[in-house]
């Protein structure tokens, strides 16, 4: 029945066709008569001519039907495979492949694995979103967890002076936290926008960074830290208010994993017609599996260490986008227990695209 229907509404396409060229041959027809000085051809030849130019065509579209056919018999399998794991893509499945149709020859195992590589890119980033979702998940259900039982412990009474003092420094604390988590969320959803915020201008380099260690200056002092800064004046054209927010993430991160009586070191240098800013320390340093990963939002090379001290594992993805954005690099050295350096590497001149900046 479906076959039928097809063969009908086939024909219901090929008869306007037929009908068409059928008008046109025969005014051809009239037309050459005329050229040739006749009034006109008879009924008869008409009618031949017509029979002939009709069967022709039909011979014709038979002809290429059966070579299409015996010439291209996997086609409709191949078309068929394609729409299926379109439609598996469509719904989710990341898992698909044209695997046996990539290993062909020709347009065809282009395309196939064209298709493979975007599935797989598709999958990656759905892995990444979903690691996402559940390390927000995990950030705010323990600080919630925690605010929760401690209020509940308040409220049930029996607790000394002391006791409910503690107990409401570890609530200031954990609703301190969720708020830093929040506001690293919101300026990585602006750095991953298609416009983030970039306004370059001209700026002394060595003198931002000087202020960035002046304004950490509590917090290593408090913990006995030297720090040790070696900054040349050079200048950038650079946003400076985002590479302030580099500069404090990648200090507060020496500070907070350096013990007493440690050392920072700060120096900035030109290299290779760029500004070198290394920010190294003699703290815990990083462990040669975790280094690949570093820069991965909410990657934490020692959880419970991070979690003791406050951190929430975006502020070096933080800084890598900034960094990113200013076309320029940072990378990182460090062995477990030997301590880390990070070096930040940036153009001199303005290099993002689509910016524009005074001096």
């Amino acid at each position: 029945m479906k076959l039928a229907r097809k063969a009908l509404h086939a024909l219901g396409l090929a008869l306007p066709v037929l009908l068409t060229l059928n008008v046109c041959w025969a005014a051809a027809g009239f037309l050459i008569a005329r050229a040739e000085g006749r009034d006109g051809v008879s009924m008869a030849e008409l009618l031949r001519l017509l029979a002939a130019s009709t069967a022709g065509m039909l011979l014709f579209c038979g002809v290429l039907a059966i070579l299409a056919l015996y010439a291209y018999p996997g086609h409709t399998a191949r078309f068929r495979s394609v729409l299926d794991a379109m439609g598996r893509l469509s719904r989710g499945d990341f898992g698909v492949s044209l695997d046996a149709a990539a290993e062909a020859g020709g347009p065809f195992g282009a395309f196939a694995r064209s298709f493979n590589d975007m599935a797989a890119r598709l999958g990656a980033l759905e892995k990444m979103r979903q690691e996402f979702v559940s390390n927000v998940s995990h950030e705010i259900r323990s600080p919630l967890a925690s605010i929760a039982g401690f209020a509940r412990a308040l409220r049930g009474g029996g607790l000394s002076e002391e006791e409910r003092d503690r107990y409401l420094g570890i609530i200031e604390t954990e609703c301190v936290r969720l708020s830093r988590l929040s506001d690293n969320l919101l300026k990585l959803a602006v750095l991953e926008s298609d416009h983030p915020p970039f306004e370059p201008r001209r700026y002394r380099l060595d003198r931002q960074l000087r202020e960035a260690v002046l304004a950490c200056e509590p917090q290593w002092l408090e913990k006995g830290i030297d720090l040790d800064a070696e900054l040349e004046p050079v200048e950038i054209v650079a946003d400076p208010d985002l590479m302030s927010q580099v500069w404090a993430n990648l200090l507060h991160n020496s500070i907070k994993f350096t013990p007493g009586g440690g050392t920072i070191g700060v120096r900035l240098r030109l290299k290779d017609g760029q500004a070198e800013v290394v920010v190294s320390d003699t703290g815990v340093g990083i462990g040669e599996e975790d280094l690949p990963r570093i820069f991965e939002r909410f990657h934490k090379a020692d959880r419970s260490r991070n979690r003791e001290a406050g951190g929430s594992g975006l502020g070096l993805a933080i800084a890598k986008k900034i960094v990113d954005l200013h076309r320029g690099s940072i990378t990182v050295q460090s062995r477990l227990g030997k301590g880390a350096a990070f070096t930040v590497r940036l153009p001199l001149e303005r290099s993002a695209p689509g910016t524009e900046g005074g001096s």
